[in-house]
């Protein structure tokens, strides 16, 4: 069955963020599917809410697995939220994970830093809008420029979604990922705050971090992101399928009397 990729959007963004990515896979003939969170891209009408963003990821994830293994790669909040979807007592059916700028905890200052910049920029007459455009043009490659943007931004979910992250224990879903898990992130991205704590709580877990990189590492360098995407996909296609034969099974369970 050939590996599938969904892939999760980060706050006031959508799916378009990911198009350079889709071109890399589509290229490679490997299916992807780029979901839009509650509140965000086109369903920008409705109220972001956790629940909704768990079902929104679990649909696209076990619709993809009927299909193959799924390597899920999120950035950003979509990556704070696939963490704890991905670390679940009850494991969805994920094979790898590509967590990309989302190695902060969501609590206490720092969290309320955020959304005390959030809100200011939205406050002012354009909500932000040219000095996003600024640092877009400033730092992103021509071929990425527009992505972030061409879905719209979810100015309006955007305090709601920040507040929705404090309840995320992402702590405890840490210990349980078992999957193959890449945490990438830029070199200079505010999200790199506890990057230590999450390398030590998913200890199996590759950390790469990008030179001369920001938080939107996935768009800097897409070629960057895009290798670690043929990664994870190499690795997921690497391993072997399970038996689903009972007798071996049951032979492989019994102990050797060698």
């Amino acid at each position: 069955m050939a590996v599938q990729v969904v892939l999760v959007h980060g706050i006031r963004t959508s799916a378009t963020m990911w198009r350079a990515q889709r071109a890399h896979l589509d290229g490679r003939d490997i299916a992807a599917t780029a979901i839009d969170l509650p509140g965000h891209g086109t369903r920008m009408g409705e109220t972001f809410t956790l629940e909704g963003a768990f079902e929104t990821i679990d649909t696209a994830v076990r619709t993809a697995a009927e299909r193959g293994p799924v390597v899920l790669a999120a950035h950003s909040m979509g990556g704070l939220i696939s963490c704890e979807y991905v670390g679940a007592p009850d494991p969805p059916p994920v094979a790898a994970f590509v967590a990309a700028s989302c190695t902060a905890i969501p609590r206490g200052v720092g969290l309320a830093t955020y959304r005390a910049l959030a809100r200011r920029f939205d406050s002012l007459p354009d909500r932000g809008m040219r000095l996003t455009e600024m640092v877009l043009a400033r730092t992103l490659p021509d071929e990425t420029r527009s992505d972030f943007g061409a879905g719209g931004y979810a100015f309006d979910a955007q305090d709601i979604a920040l507040r929705s992250l404090s309840m995320l224990d992402l702590m405890q879903a840490l210990r349980h990922i078992r999957v193959p898990t890449w945490f990438v992130n830029g070199q200079f991205d505010q999200l790199r705050a506890n990057e230590r704590l999450f390398q030590r709580l998913v200890p199996h877990a590759e950390l790469i971090v990008v030179p001369r990189t920001s938080h939107l590492v996935t768009a800097m360098r897409p070629r960057v992101f895009n290798a670690v995407l043929d990664l994870a996909i190499a690795t997921v296609g690497a391993a072997p399928a399970p038996d689903t034969d009972p007798a071996r099974a049951r032979a492989g369970a019994e102990p050797s009397t060698c």
